[in-house]
């Protein structure tokens, strides 16, 4: 099976506990606080194998949770540091966040590699917080939770060349002809299921990958029929092959097959119109094949290169793939993001846009009553107290208050008594 797009889950590895501990040591008179740092949890990290082809693993693994950091021991001895977690990805693979639609990666070299999901840092120990006003304390940090989120990930084949056009005008067949790749070939509509990858040589060394993509109909970057499923795989080709059947045998007009799929491709992506196309007239060796493409030459124009082919006799192929060598060696890469380039002479600037910071806190109240307290920072703050110990949870209230929570709680109407909600936990608001 062919999985080119799937929804998972990472989480970084959250960071080890700090620890309270104390030197108490037979000679060692005022040993003092001694509690080690936490280690770092690990980042899940997502690496090109250029042996993989397909997102398949990810149907059956959809949970990735790396390794949190050691907690912090005595003799102020950190923890150790989590070791990452590597997934393996195909090579063409984008990876985006599901909330906010960020695109987080594009992974395309073997062995580029990307942090997906950051590890937590990991708490500190006692002896972190001494002062000479508190020489002793008793105050250590839980770690910092790891970064979780949920992605979507799309593989987009590398191809340098992509076949498109209605279901059985002979894409596979050409494929088949024109390298070792073995498609399926059938006479009914929807042959091909899944893209097939094929590499072609020339008759002068030149070679490039091309993939066949399964027929596209009217109304496919919509949803209709297979095709809008593998569009998608159309954005990294650098060369467009628009194979069209010249013999009209399914009753379809050659001139609308043609204009009718690339307004499907407009539709899907405007940036596709970019690509050279060059139209293979497929199947030539059929009657009225030739008074076709005579009036498919007269509607079309001659600015497009038009090379009429029989998979069948291998008629016209040597030429095609010449033609498509030759716009290979001087069509650029297209990035699938699109990016401004500097005119010639001008110097390239970065443009730094103000973005607010996000609030450290939110406050709402449930039908019951309850204020609701919310947001990262102060989510994070909460994960990160040690409640067992009295002076942690003394610093915690002295962090709210200096956040601004017991002012903003008094603004909204709280009142003494009142209970205030933290992520799972409740707490009462005191004057």
């Amino acid at each position: 099976m062919f999985v080119d797009q799937v929804k998972i889950y990472v989480k970084g590895g959250d960071g080890g506990n700090g620890l309270v501990a104390y030197r108490r040591e037979k000679y060692v008179p005022k040993g003092g606080p001694a509690g080690g740092d936490g280690g770092n949890g690990a980042n899940v990290i997502f690496e090109v194998e250029e042996g993989l082809r397909t997102l398949m693993d990810f149907r059956y693994q959809r949970h990735f949770k790396a390794p949190r950091g050691e907690h912090g021991m005595s003799k102020n001895m950190h923890g150790r540091n989590a070791q990452d977690m590597i997934v393996k990805v195909p090579p063409g693979t984008v990876v985006m966040d599901e909330d906010t639609k960020e695109v987080l990666a594009d992974l395309t070299e073997h062995g580029q590699r990307a942090v997906i999901a950051k590890g937590g840092r990991g708490g500190r120990g006692n002896s972190r917080f001494a002062t000479p006003a508190n020489p002793a304390p008793e105050i250590s940090e839980n770690g910092e939770p790891g970064q979780e989120r949920y992605i979507i990930m799309e593989l987009k084949l590398l191809a340098d060349v992509g076949l498109v056009g209605f279901p059985s005008v002979g894409k596979s067949t050409l494929l088949s002809v024109v390298s070792s790749a073995r498609p399926k070939i059938a006479e009914y509509h929807f042959t091909t299921i899944a893209p097939n990858l094929g590499v072609v040589e020339t008759e002068d060394n030149r070679s490039f990958v091309m993939a066949d993509l399964p027929g596209l109909i009217e109304g496919a970057s919509e949803g209709v029929g297979l095709g809008h499923q593998f569009l998608r795989h159309i954005e990294r080709t650098r060369v467009i092959v628009h194979v069209i059947d010249m013999s009209g045998l399914e009753g379809r007009d050659p001139y609308e097959d043609y204009v009718t799929i690339n307004n499907e491709l407009k539709e899907y992506n405007l940036r596709l119109t970019e690509r050279p196309q060059i139209i293979a007239a497929n199947k030539m060796d059929m009657p009225d094949s030739e008074e076709n493409l005579k009036s498919f030459r007269e509607k079309v124009g001659s600015d497009l290169p038009i090379f009429p082919i029989s998979s069948v006799t291998r008629e016209g192929i040597r030429d095609l793939l010449f033609e498509v060598a030759d716009k290979l060696e001087t069509t650029p890469e297209f990035p699938l993001e699109h990016q401004e380039e500097a005119e010639e002479g001008q110097v390239n600037r970065v443009m730094y846009k103000h973005e607010t910071p996000d609030k450290d806190f939110v406050i709402s109240r449930d039908s019951d009553g309850t204020f609701v307290i919310s947001g990262f920072n102060i989510e994070r703050l909460f994960k990160m107290t040690n409640f067992n110990r009295d002076e942690s949870i003394k610093r915690f209230a002295r962090q709210l208050r200096a956040m601004g929570v017991d002012e903003a709680l008094r603004e909204k109407g709280a009142e003494n008594g009142d209970v205030i909600r933290l992520l799972d936990y409740e707490f009462e608001f005191i004057e």
